[in-house]
Order: structure tokens, then sequence, then C-alpha cells
């Protein structure tokens, strides 16, 4: 093995890849990362969109982040600091009414709207953080992987199956109900049994279909739900913040912590081929025709992209093949920047106040979201989107000139692909004024205020950050496609079905999201077959 280069070569520099390689070096592996981009971060950066406006691209706000991972890299250390928003979520309605959640806020706005739903949302939110609590057990340990045959694998995973109820009994039974509930419900049915109010239930709503194109009332979207439950910030849990600098702020952190201990990171450096030799990867090939060997290849992209595009056809079992083509993609997602001159002023609650530094949902309804996706389906996108808009700059002057700001704007649903043969290319301007005219409407001369904007379809965020169908989640999280199955039953284990080949990207357990968790559980995987190789 003298002509291996490195130990370990990792695919990606995004927030997974950047979390893997620290927690390797820090082991003593000698490692690097290719990166095509000319930045390091994957889709979690900040950059200049407009002359004097800076914005996070595409991730675009903080809770997932796993506290571990920040510890364990010393993230604050090398210069990450991260705030709360002052209020949590804001939902404005047509009629004037409108729902604002944080601490101190929640109970008394939904009691303005129902006292019935005052009462249950503190049983129902008692219910997910009860089960959050228990299943954040599961997000930096590798789910059971089901293995052909008896031997010492199967021991293994035997006992980590053991591992998992143990886990799991910790739920009442009726907890472990309302999980089943979870895993297979839609969130629509689980909220009209509990809520009345419609701003209610969009509330959570709307956290089931984040990234997710499908109906709220789709099964299993209350899965998405429960996912988004899982967050928490500077210690509280269920909390949403903003990293000063923007989403970049996490990766230029994890990038000092990996370059510290001795990581190489090289940009502008695309992959072309994974190198399998005797059914082993050992290195990749540049899109320069470069050749770098390694004892371990790691992957930080979509599974479907690296199986189909950069592992050569004949080194993958026909099954795996198929089966992997069938990995499911698509977000439904719209990703906007905008730079505004002033701050919007909501219909429903005028003025400034800190409501603005929440996460402003437009989808005052389950109904409404319902429909902008079978607009979608139909049309390829809402003619009434469901538009988040956060507004970095209220908690962040260092995002905006004085007294102007940028906004996201996370907008949903559209088509991954248009119907009837279109082009992303072709109608992305008409569906960004469509975005800034959805917003205008609840807060009216918002449209005047922008003076430039940054737009990413599906399309672009493909080409762009890698995002196959512009799914933010590297596949959906659906039943077929989670734990143990996530990217595939029996390789859940961060392995792939070649020696040496690993994943460590959000297509593996716990999926989606700015975590770091499938990076550090890869890298325990990749550790644990480096001990036993040389010990």
């Amino acid at each position: 093995m003298s002509n291996h280069e490195v130990d370990v070569v990792i695919i990606g520099a995004g927030h997974n890849g950047l979390t893997c390689a620290a927690y390797l070096a820090m082991a003593g592996l000698k490692v690097r990362i290719v990166e095509r981009r000319t930045v390091v971060g994957g889709a979690a950066v900040t950059e200049e969109f407009c002359p004097g406006f800076r914005n996070s691209v595409a991730a675009y706000t903080v809770s997932l982040l796993n506290p571990q991972i920040i510890s364990d890299l010393k993230l604050a250390e090398h210069g990450l600091r991260i705030v709360e928003r002052r209020a949590q979520n804001f939902l404005p309605a047509p009629d004037g009414s409108y729902l604002l959640t944080g601490e101190g806020r929640t109970q008394q706005s939904v009691e303005r709207l129902s006292p019935h739903d005052a009462a249950a949302i503190r049983v129902f939110s008692r219910e997910l953080e009860a089960i959050a609590d228990v299943l954040r057990q599961f997000v930096l340990r590798a789910p059971p992987n089901l293995v052909e045959g008896f031997g010492l694998g199967a021991l293994s995973e035997a006992f980590n199956a053991l591992g998992t109820a143990n886990i799991l009994r910790r739920l009442s039974l009726e907890q472990q109900r309302n999980l089943l509930d979870l895993f297979t419900r839609s969130a629509g049915e689980m909220l009209d049994e509990r809520f009345e109010n419609d701003l209610v239930k969009a509330l959570f709503g709307f956290d089931a279909i984040v990234g997710n194109y499908a109906s709220p009332y789709a099964a299993g979207s209350a899965y998405v739900m429960l996912h988004h439950a899982f967050g928490e910030v500077n210690g509280k849990k269920g909390v949403w913040g903003h990293a000063i600098g923007g989403m970049g702020a996490i990766t230029q952190a994890m990038a000092h912590a990996a370059r510290s201990h001795g990581v190489e990171i090289e940009t502008d450096a695309g992959v072309r081929e994974v190198i399998v030799e005797k059914d082993r990867a050992t290195g990749v090939i540049l899109d320069n025709g470069e050749t770098m060997r390694a004892r371990y290849v790691v992957s930080n992209v979509n599974p479907k992209l690296l199986y189909t595009r950069l592992v050569p056809e004949g080194a993958l079992a026909s099954e795996f093949r198929t089966r992997i083509a069938r990995w499911q993609n698509g977000s439904g997602t719209f990703r906007m920047n905008v730079a505004l001159s002033a701050l919007p002023s909501f219909t429903a609650l005028p003025g400034p106040g800190d409501h603005l530094t929440a996460g402003i949902i437009i989808a005052p309804a389950l109904g409404y979201m319902d429909r902008a996706w079978r607009d979608a389906r139909e049309f390829g996108w809402s003619r009434a989107p469901v538009v988040e808009v956060l507004i970095p700059s209220t908690l962040d002057g260092s995002l905006s000139p004085p007294g102007q700001h940028v906004a996201s704007l996370f907008c949903q649903h559209v088509a991954p692909q248009l119907p009837d043969g279109k082009s992303w290319d072709d109608h992305r301007e008409e569906v960004a004024d469509l975005m800034i005219a959805t917003v205008d409407h609840y807060a009216p001369g918002f449209a005047g205020s922008v003076i430039g904007r940054q737009i990413l379809s599906p399309l672009d965020l493909e080409r762009q950050f890698g995002l196959l169908g512009g799914d933010i989640f590297h596949g959906a999280l659906t039943l077929n496609q989670l734990f143990s199955a996530r990217p595939m039953l029996g390789h859940a284990d961060y392995r792939g079905p070649l020696r040496g080949l690993y994943h460590c990207g959000s297509g593996a357990h716990p999926g989606g999201g700015v975590t770091g968790a499938p990076g550090h559980n890869a890298a325990r995987a990749v550790l644990a077959d480096h001990r036993a190789l040389f010990t």
C-alpha cells in the first residue's frame, strides 16, 4: 500500500465532508478533500450576491447542527457564533390574524386564535419533545444494518439492533404508538385530529413539507415534521438561530478545524471517476486527469450521483445499480436571496419588531400547502406558493449596508423537472416574480423594496451544488429511504458495496439538514475498519 498518497480522499467539501475529515485527521489519518467548486462549504456558504449584500446562498438557518460536533471540533474557537432568533416563527393570514411563536410568546398567541388549541399545543409539543429526546440518541450512531449470512458482521449488527431496542424501550407504550404514527401517517391527518385553527396546523405542517416535495397529507410526511424537531441552539432544544456571517461561517470554522489537524483541501478539483481495482475503491481521477490514490474513498455527494456517474458501471452488481438508479430526489424547492432597501411591513403585524427576526411562513393553512403541491405536479409550480422569508440582517449587521437588509426566500412547491419538456432556464424569472409577489400580498411594498436578487431554480441547485433535482436532503426522507434503508438496506453502516468506499453525506443516516452527523458517523466507520486492518 506504499503507493497511496493519503489515507483518505473525501469527495466534496460540504459540511459533512469537512466534519468527516476533521474527525479522521484528529485520529491521525492523512486526509485530503477534493471539491469541484472554487470555495468550500457545499450548500452551506455565504456569498455576495449583490454589491454590498451577502447572504447564505442555499442552506439558510441553524438548528440541526449537532452540539457534540460543535464541541468536538471546537468550532467556537474557530470563529463560529450562533445567535437565537428573537421570535421563532411568524405566520400571517390573509384575514389579518397571525401566529407568533417563541419563548414566552406561543401560548398567548395561540390562545388568541383558539383556547382549545392553546391547551392542545402544550400536549402535542410535549409529545414531540419526548420522542425527539429519545431519537436524538440515534443521530450519532449507525442504524442496524441488514447483512446476509451469519458471521462477525451479523453478530455485530445483532448487538446494534439490541442497543436500538434498548433506546426505544425508554419510550412508554403510548409514546411508541405516537412514534409509529409519526413514521407512517400524514402530518395533515395528525394535525387535523389535534387542532382546529388553520394557522396552528400550518405551524407544524410547514415543517412536514420543508424540502419535501409532497402534500402535508402524504403518508410519511409526519416524519419530516419530526425530523425538524431534533434541533437546538446554544443548548436550547427546538430553537432556530443564525450563524453570524451566514451559513458559510459554519463551514469556514469546520475547514479551519480540519486544516488545524493537517487536512488538505483542494478546490476546483471535481471528481470524474472513482478508481476501482479488484472490487475495492483505491482513489479518484479528477476532471483534469490527475489521479489521486488513497486507502479509503469517502463520498459526500448524493448516492445516486456517486453510483450512476462516478463509479464505473461494471464495478457494481446489476441489482445494486438498478435499485440506486431509483433513489428518489426532489425537494420541490425554489431558492432566492434578495437585497432590500427597507424592512417589510406585514398587514397582519405592521412595522418593525421581533417577528421580523423569525421564520416568516406564508402558508396559512394545510389546504394551501396541499394545493401548492398539486399545482406544482400539474403546472410545474404553485400558483399560490409556500414561502418562508428569513431576514438574517435583523440579527447580523455584517450582511448588508446600514439601513438595508437581505432576505432568504425558501419557496415551495415547484417541480424538480418541469412538465412537457419545459426548461427551468426559460421560467426561472417568471417564477421569481411570482414568489416576490406572494410576499408582497402579505407585506405591501415588499416588491418595491427589492433592489437585487439571486435565483436558484431546482436546475440551478443541481448545477451549482450537485443537488440532484434540487434535493436539499440528497434523497427524499420517505420510509423506504430512512434509517436502515438509507441509502439502501445492507449499506446503512456508511459502507458502500465496494471495499474502501464510504458514504458521509446527507444521503446516509440520519439524513438532510446541516447536522454534521453523517460525517461524524462515517468517520467512525472508516476508523473502525482502519484499526481492524492495522491492529
